[in-house]
């Protein structure tokens, strides 16, 4: 969806999804009307969002509004890459092929396995005693 040089995008990840804006701009970050810096303390997570930018050289020219829902902070640093990842390619077809390459492109499909009835776990059975 394009409006006046306003790219969205939706990025998802575990159970986190984030609704991302792109604007030209400074490079300003907000994420649920916080600064990135407010809302991911963690600098790991802040860098892996900021992945996309790094790798086309577009760090900088472009502000960028989210607001994402869902998931713990990982799942949600990761949703907010994914979307600004599919907003970038909104912008500029040509960068779909180096941001593919990363793996940014596809939603990593990894997510949670339920829980089986009569089992403690996805996985983990209860102790089983012979006497």
């Amino acid at each position: 969806m394009e409006k006046e040089n306003i790219y969205y995008a939706t990025g998802k990840r575990k159970s986190a999804i984030a609704r991302t804006w792109l604007t030209p701009g400074t490079g300003e970050i907000s994420i649920n009307n916080r600064p990135v810096e407010a809302y991911f303390p963690v600098e790991t997570l802040r860098n892996e969002l900021l992945e996309p930018f790094k790798l086309t050289n577009t760090a900088g020219s472009f502000n960028v509004k989210v607001s994402v829902k869902g998931g713990g902070i990982a799942g949600q640093a990761g949703a907010v890459r994914h979307g600004i990842t599919k907003a970038l390619i909104l912008t500029d077809a040509d960068l779909r092929i180096s941001l593919k390459k990363a793996g940014f492109v596809k939603r990593d499909p990894r997510v949670k396995e339920r829980k089986k009835y009569g089992q403690k776990g996805a996985r983990a059975r209860f102790q089983f005693s012979k006497r």
